[in-house]
C-alpha cells in the first residue's frame, strides 16, 4: 500500500515529470472535460484514470511514480492501468531513436479521457487519421461561412448575401485549410477599406484571393509507435495482435500466433523428430 496520504492525488502539479521525451502524451480527438468522463469505470479505475487526466503531457507514468502519488499500490495500479487499457483510454508504446549515436527505445503512454476503440488506437498509433477525426473539412467550411457572414456586422461596406457568401465559401475555406486562423482572415478582408466600396462580393473575392497565404511548408511524417502490451511491455508490432493493448498471455489466454510463426515452429518439431530418430538408429546400431 501506498504510504503517501490521499491528499496527494488530488494535487497532480506535484506529481514529476519523466525524463526527456519520455512520460505522458495526450491522445487527440477528446471530448471536453466534464464531472462524468469516467463514471462508465469501476471507483478505482475512475479515480486513476481522472488523476492522469489531468497532469502536465511528459509527467511519468510510471507504477513506482504513480503509487508515491496515489493510495493504490503497485499491484492495484499495475491492474487499474491493464484495464484502463482495455476500456480503450492508454496505449503504451516504444519507438526507437538515436542519442548521440547511440540506438535507444523511448517508451510513452498515450492517454485520452475519451474512450477508443482498437481500430482508432492502430491508426493513430500508424500515423493516420482516425475515423473519427476526418469530418474535419467541413466544418472548415462552415467557419468559412460564418466569417463571411459576419463581414457586414463588422463594416457595412462588406456586406454579402447569403448566395455571395456560398459562393465565396471555398476561397475563405483555402484560408484555412492553410492554416489561417478567423482573426487573420477578417483583418486581411477589413483593414485599409476604401471610402466606398462598389461591389462587396467583388471585392472581398480579391482579397481572398490576393492575400492568401503561402503553403505551410510540409511537415515531417509523425513518428511511427511500435504499440507494447499495457501489462507485460511486449512489443505487439502494429498493434493488432493487442486487443485491448494488452498480449494475449495478459488477457488470460493463449498469445496467439502468425502464421509464419506457425510454419516456422512446426518446421522446428518436425527437425526435432527427424534428429531424434535418426539418433536411435544409431544407439541401436552401435549396440548389436
Amino acid at each position: 500500500m501506498a504510504v503517501t496520504q490521499p491528499s496527494a492525488a488530488l494535487r497532480p502539479s506535484a506529481h514529476p515529470l519523466a525524463n526527456p521525451g519520455y512520460g505522458k502524451r495526450s491522445a487527440p480527438d477528446q471530448t471536453p472535460r466534464t464531472g462524468r468522463d469516467f463514471a462508465h469505470l469501476p471507483t478505482r479505475e475512475a479515480s486513476i484514470a481522472a488523476y492522469i487526466d489531468r497532469l502536465a503531457d511528459e509527467s511519468d507514468l510510471s507504477i513506482k511514480t504513480l503509487a508515491k502519488h496515489l493510495p493504490y499500490g503497485q499491484c492495484a495500479l499495475s491492474t487499474a492501468l491493464n484495464n484502463l487499457s482495455a476500456a480503450g483510454h492508454l496505449r503504451r508504446v516504444r519507438r526507437p531513436v538515436t542519442v548521440d549515436g547511440c540506438p535507444r527505445w523511448v517508451w510513452h503512454t498515450f492517454f485520452s479521457r475519451t474512450a477508443h476503440d482498437d481500430a482508432w488506437w492502430n491508426s493513430f498509433l500508424a500515423g493516420e487519421t482516425p475515423v473519427t477525426e476526418r469530418p474535419v473539412a467541413a466544418a472548415a467550411r462552415s467557419t468559412a461561412y460564418s466569417v463571411l457572414a459576419r463581414l457586414g456586422r463588422i463594416d457595412a461596406r462588406l456586406t454579402l448575401s447569403a448566395g455571395e457568401c456560398a459562393a465565396l465559401e471555398g476561397e475563405a475555406a483555402e484560408w484555412f485549410a492553410r492554416g489561417a486562423g478567423e482573426p487573420q482572415l477578417v483583418q486581411a478582408l477589413t483593414a485599409g477599406l476604401p471610402e466606398h466600396v462598389a461591389h462587396a462580393y467583388a471585392f472581398v473575392r480579391a482579397r481572398l484571393l490576393a492575400k492568401l497565404p503561402p503553403r505551410p511548408e510540409p511537415q515531417p511524417p509523425a513518428p511511427r509507435y511500435e504499440v507494447v502490451c499495457t501489462a507485460c511491455g511486449e512489443p505487439g508490432g502494429d498493434g493488432g495482435r493487442l486487443r485491448g493493448g494488452l498480449c494475449g498471455v495478459c488477457r488470460g489466454g493463449r498469445p496467439a500466433l502468425a502464421a509464419h510463426e506457425v510454419r516456422a515452429h512446426v518446421g522446428r518439431l518436425r527437425a526435432a523428430l527427424r534428429t531424434g530418430t535418426r539418433t536411435e538408429k544409431t544407439e541401436k546400431g552401435a549396440g548389436t
